[in-house]
């Protein structure tokens, strides 16, 4: 089986956690034994998230002269470099020797006219109290969102077009390699009228790029692995009911929050939709049980109805 996993920044950075390399590569270890169970027998892309790190390397940056400081589109390489090589150290220390995987840098084309430049709600970075938010905003000119009881802050996402790299993707993938790729998204270009390409302030969703990328290599299953069992109906109330099972058309009118699960619903149904082949989101603990379509929410097209699991208790 050839997949895709998008695997959440929560593997790497649990929320209130410290932004350290000690803390990232224990995490990193814990979700490197749940992607080498994804590895054994089938063609393995892996996609990661990068908001907390590149949230943090601009905060680091916000602190010298304004002339020093990185964009964003510097940053987000690089967060998939560092990423990539702590996922690829890790998963190479459970792999047969003979298994290569490898850390692709990955470009991603964007439109320069993409409505969410003017839209920001992407959220990166540490998490403020209300107080320390409006310092940040007032310091810094960033701007910042609720995040929960929380501020963070957010910044423009737009949609993935293309990426750059796709033929060396499918190069790798044909030789049996692991590929990490498309990290944080990957690293947002547009192109001129030239046709030259220009890197941008922006960090792309990386369920977006995940799909896409799985769409490309004909992938015939992209998991979404994050902290949560799966998809619920009434999130955060006593009735909270997982979704087990649904069509992308039934899922997709639901409505889900723009900064949480919300790009991951829209992502796996756009690959439903276009693909015909399954999506499933839930716990990368559970990815076994995902991949056989008996953990978490899996779309499909055959799937009319939604089908919901029991209260949680």
């Amino acid at each position: 089986m050839r997949m895709v996993v998008a695997l959440g920044g929560n593997a790497l950075l649990k929320r209130g956690e410290q932004v350290s390399a000690h803390t990232q590569r224990q995490n990193v270890r814990l979700a490197a034994a749940q992607l080498a169970k994804a590895a054994e027998g089938n063609d393995l892309v892996i996609a990661h998230g990068n908001g907390p790190q590149v949230g943090l390397l601009a905060l680091q940056g916000a602190s010298g002269p304004k002339i020093e400081r990185f964009p964003l589109d510097v940053l987000d390489a690089q967060t998939e470099g560092m990423i990539g090589y702590m996922i690829e150290l890790e998963l190479s220390n459970l792999l047969p020797k003979e298994r290569a995987c490898a850390t692709l840098l990955t470009m991603v084309e964007v439109s320069a006219g993409d409505p969410a430049f003017n839209r920001p709600d992407k959220p990166i970075g540490v998490i403020y109290t209300a107080a320390e938010a409006v310092a940040a905003k007032r310091a810094n000119g960033w701007i910042m969102a609720p995040d929960g009881d929380s501020y963070r802050r957010v910044v423009p996402s737009p949609k993935p077009v293309r990426l750059l790299e796709m033929e060396a993707v499918r190069s790798l993938l044909e030789l049996g390699t692991i590929v990490i790729c498309a990290g944080g998204g990957g690293i947002p270009v547009v192109a001129d009228p030239g046709g030259r390409y220009h890197g941008v302030e922006a960090v792309i969703d990386k369920d977006r790029s995940a799909a896409l990328l799985a769409r490309e290599i004909d992938a015939d299953l992209l998991v979404i692995a994050t902290d949560v069992s799966g998809v619920y109906l009434d999130w955060g109330t006593s009735s909270a009911r997982p979704i087990l099972r649904a069509s992308p058309e039934a899922l997709g009118a639901l409505g889900f929050a723009a900064g949480s699960m919300g790009p991951k619903v829209e992502a796996a149904c756009e690959f439903v939709k276009r693909t015909g082949h399954r999506a499933v989101i839930g716990a990368l603990a559970d990815i076994n049980s995902l991949i056989a379509g008996i953990a978490g929410t899996s779309i499909t097209r055959d799937q009319v109805e939604i089908l919901e699991g029991k209260p949680k208790k």
